[in-house]
């Protein structure tokens, strides 16, 4: 038995070739361009021609060449980034994924996504979890643990926030303009003859020191339209999670109350849908008895059954947006931070109407 050029040999006979684990140098010989290049294209850095990247994809498809995790975590990377989100039955959300795994389809970068939900506690413990994992970037989505939490971690893992409007130097955000979006829902409502408009919002929470969270703006927006309106009287805000159950027990709350309100708008579609639920089994018709607006203008608002009129606060374009921010920073272009707004537009469908006897 002996050992010659790496390959066991036995009573003189040659043991068949293992296969050879393509190299980063097989793949720039393949392509007939420079590894500096490949390099290149495999980080998603700027300067690299379509025709050099249609070159370089090809060859690594054809020989199907996969970086290995541990010599790219050497170098500085895992090529993993984390997503958190409280909850996965929130269609807005998978809006948001949808947009970030556009943005890194090209990339060598991996999406690993935390859903934690709704106590801070357990956000923060995901969040640590991913920073632990020595993953490369987090993308937040409204996160609810603490303030210092995330700016403690942001200041060693590039992070962007996805929906709070407070401003820093120590992350990137992507925010919609939510204010302007209450604005749009109580105005149409209004227009239809509508006084009594109740708006369904996250609790949020005072202890984890966010200022401007969505659902603190929306509703600054919701009563800035309403007393616009002369309507101050008539403000009405109930708090609940943004779930289906959360909007079924707002529902059943606002709508057995003694004055019952003759629209409601809610923070979130998959809220609306609750409300939706409730009325329904208090023999309430949507819009006849009730005009019902959502927001994030998801996937389920259009559905023929429900035709929900809803907010579009662009949420593909919102992941995209943010995944791009990231890996500006991850990759080192750009090292101040930056706040990308959304501007609302109103799609309204069958779940609004003019107020009987208007």
């Amino acid at each position: 038995m002996s050992m010659r050029s790496g390959v066991l040999t036995m009573g003189g006979s040659a043991a068949p070739k293992q296969n050879k684990r393509v190299t980063i140098t097989d793949v720039a010989r393949h392509a007939g361009v420079s590894v500096a290049a490949v390099s290149k294209v495999l980080r998603n850095a700027y300067g690299v021609s379509p025709g050099m990247q249609q070159r370089v994809r090809a060859a690594i498809a054809e020989l199907d060449y996969r970086p290995q995790a541990a010599a790219r975590g050497m170098r500085g990377r895992t090529y993993t980034i984390g997503v958190l989100l409280d909850n996965v039955r929130n269609a807005f959300f998978a809006d948001i994924l949808d947009g970030i795994q556009e943005e890194l389809r090209t990339s060598e970068y991996t999406v690993l996504i935390g859903a934690a939900g709704f106590d801070p506690d357990e956000q923060a413990k995901t969040i640590r979890s991913m920073v632990d994992r020595q993953m490369d970037g987090l993308i937040l989505i409204a996160p609810g643990t603490s303030r210092a939490e995330v700016l403690a971690t942001a200041a060693a893992t590039p992070t962007v926030v996805i929906g709070h409007h407070d401003g820093t130097d120590a992350h990137d955000s992507v925010v919609d303009a939510d204010d302007t979006g209450a604005e749009l829902v109580v105005d149409h409502l209004v227009a239809l003859g509508h006084q009594d408009i109740a708006l369904v919002s996250a609790p949020g929470t005072k202890a984890n020191q966010w200022k401007r969270t969505p659902e603190v703006v929306l509703a600054d927006g919701y009563r800035a339209a309403m007393e616009r309106h002369g309507l101050a009287e008539h403000v009405r805000v109930h708090h609940a999670a943004y779930s289906d159950e959360g909007g079924f027990k707002a529902g059943m709350t606002l709508l057995t109350a003694e004055r019952r309100p003759t629209a409601v708008m809610t923070g979130a579609d998959v809220a609306a849908l609750g409300i939706y639920r409730a009325a329904h089994e208090l023999g309430l018709r949507i819009p006849d008895d009730l005009s019902l607006a959502g927001y994030n203008n998801t996937a389920l608002a259009a559905l023929a059954p429900v035709q929900l009129t809803s907010v579009d606060q662009a949420g593909r374009t919102m992941g995209s947006s943010a995944a791009r921010m990231l890996i500006e920073r991850v990759e080192g272009r750009r090292d101040r931070a930056m706040q990308t707004s959304m501007t609302p537009r109103l799609v309204v469908r069958g779940s609004t109407a003019a107020l009987s006897g208007s």
